[in-house]
């Protein structure tokens, strides 16, 4: 995967913030791919804290999901209440800045 290449720190030297970004997916295996997981991917965020939270899916999304799992800070596939549930899940795991 070919990433855009980001400066090592923000222009004052500082470090980049952490940020998280908590995805979640219930059958999108046609879309997952190339519409989320390497969009958010090939930007090239250097401190990236990326969580997947798949709702169990039947189609083949967690194979998808798994080939990006060395970029990938959390993943799982588990049935849930819904997107709100895997949202407020994935964002417990959070450690990125406010």
């Amino acid at each position: 995967m070919r990433r855009r290449r980001v400066p090592a720190s923000m222009p004052d030297g500082s470090p980049w913030p952490r940020i998280t970004l908590v995805t979640p997916s219930f059958n999108q295996g046609q879309f997952i791919e190339k519409k989320t997981i390497r969009s958010v991917l090939l930007q090239g965020y250097p401190n990236l804290e990326y969580i997947v939270m798949d709702g169990g899916s039947t189609d083949a999304s967690a194979a998808i999901i798994r080939k990006y799992e060395k970029w990938i800070t959390h993943w799982e596939s588990q049935k849930d209440r819904g997107q709100s549930d895997a949202i407020n899940r994935g964002l417990a795991r959070a450690t990125g800045t406010c």
